[in-house]
């Protein structure tokens, strides 16, 4: 994961290509939650744009997985809002139930202010298994904080 978000690195972050779509990819642990954005080129390479990470604090270590990774999603989003309104974002997350939480309604008071914070953006989502090199970025940011 390191050497993954080294070679990230190696070269300079990218500038946007207003062109073109987003593409966030988010995570969350017990301890942490991590994001990074980029754009895919003309050659199908992802290009990073920017990265973020943040530490829980012990409250927001109790919660579920589930309002911990739409809590990584709101906060990435927050960061580079100015950039994305009113474009259109890929989101990728290794937790599937997030791709329901703007498809339903959510049970928790949370979830549901989080939906709706999410409803003003242009979104599609994507599950990928941590496994993927897309999303060893913020898998490693989340663990390491």
């Amino acid at each position: 994961m390191k050497k993954l978000l080294t070679q990230a690195t190696e070269y300079k972050l990218n500038a946007i290509d207003w062109d073109k779509p987003f593409n966030v990819c988010t995570d969350a642990s017990e301890f942490c939650i991590a994001g990074c954005m980029s754009q895919t080129d003309d050659k199908g390479n992802e290009q990073p744009i920017t990265f973020f990470s943040k530490k829980l604090d012990s409250t927001q270590q109790k919660w579920s997985t589930i309002e911990r990774e739409a809590f990584a999603v709101i906060e990435m989003l927050k960061r580079v809002r100015a950039w994305v309104f009113g474009c259109k974002i890929h989101l990728f997350c290794d937790h599937n139930p997030l791709s329901f939480l703007t498809e339903s309604a959510p049970k928790s008071a949370k979830l549901m202010r989080w939906a709706l914070a999410l409803a003003e953006y242009d979104i599609i989502f994507h599950y990928k298994e941590g496994k993927s090199n897309m999303m060893a970025v913020p898998d490693y940011l989340s663990r390491t904080g």
